[in-house]
C-alpha cells in the first residue's frame, strides 16, 4: 500500500473518491436523496486535489483524508453540479445546507497556524477494519509540517473514535447538536493531538 496526495496521482480518480465519500457519510448525505448514484455524481467535483490523501493498493482507493491549514477549505462546492445532478430545488437546498457546513461553518475552537484539520475521514467498504485508515493518519501526521492536529467527529461514530483515539487523539470539547433526533446523534466531538 501507497500514501500519496491527489495532486500527485495522474489520472482523474474524483468518481472513485465521490464513491468512498458517499458511502463513509450516506447516513447524512441521504437525507437529500437516497439514490447512491446521484449523489455520487453531486460530490464528484467538490475534492480540493493539494489537501487529500489517498491509501491506493494496485491502483486502487482505500482510505481518503485531507489535511488543511486553518484558512483553507478542503471542498468547493458548485450550485451548478449540485441542481444538475439533485433537480433544481433539491439541489438548492442541499446546496445551502453543505455550503453553510462545508465552507463557511468555523471550529469552536481556536486554530493557530501550527495546527492541521483532519477531515472527511473515508474508508472503502471492502478495506474498512484492516487498518488502512490508521495508516493513512498515520502518514499525514508524520509527513506534514503542523505540530499540532484537530478533527471533528460525531459522538455516535463509535468506530472513528476508537481509531482517533488509538492514533493519540484526545476529546477536547463536545457540542451538543440542536437536531440530535434527526441527525442521529448527540454531540459533535473535537480531539487533538500534538506531535512528540
Amino acid at each position: 500500500m501507497e500514501f500519496i496526495k491527489m495532486n500527485e496521482v495522474n489520472h482523474d480518480i474524483r468518481l472513485e473518491m465521490s464513491k468512498i465519500f458517499v458511502d463513509g457519510f450516506y447516513v447524512w448525505l441521504k437525507y437529500f436523496t437516497k439514490n447512491k448514484a446521484k449523489l455520487v455524481k453531486t460530490f464528484e467535483h467538490v475534492f480540493v486535489d493539494e489537501v487529500f490523501y489517498l491509501a491506493v493498493e494496485d491502483g486502487k482507493i482505500l482510505s481518503m483524508a485531507a489535511c488543511t491549514p486553518k484558512q483553507r477549505r478542503a471542498v468547493k462546492l458548485s450550485k451548478k453540479e449540485f441542481i444538475k445532478h439533485l433537480g433544481f430545488i433539491r439541489g438548492q437546498i442541499a446546496y445551502m445546507i453543505l455550503h453553510k457546513e462545508f465552507e463557511v461553518k468555523e471550529y469552536p475552537l481556536e486554530i493557530p497556524n501550527h495546527m492541521g484539520k483532519i477531515e472527511f475521514v473515508a474508508t472503502a467498504v471492502e478495506a474498512r477494519g484492516k487498518g488502512v485508515a490508521y495508516g493513512l493518519l498515520k502518514h499525514i501526521i508524520e509527513t506534514t509540517n503542523y505540530e499540532e492536529y484537530v478533527l471533528e467527529v460525531a459522538s455516535n461514530n463509535e468506530k472513528a473514535i476508537k481509531l482517533y483515539t488509538r492514533l493519540g487523539f484526545a476529546e477536547i470539547k463536545r457540542i451538543p447538536q440542536k437536531n440530535a433526533k434527526r441527525s442521529g446523534f448527540e454531540y459533535l466531538l473535537y480531539m487533538t493531538l500534538k506531535k512528540r
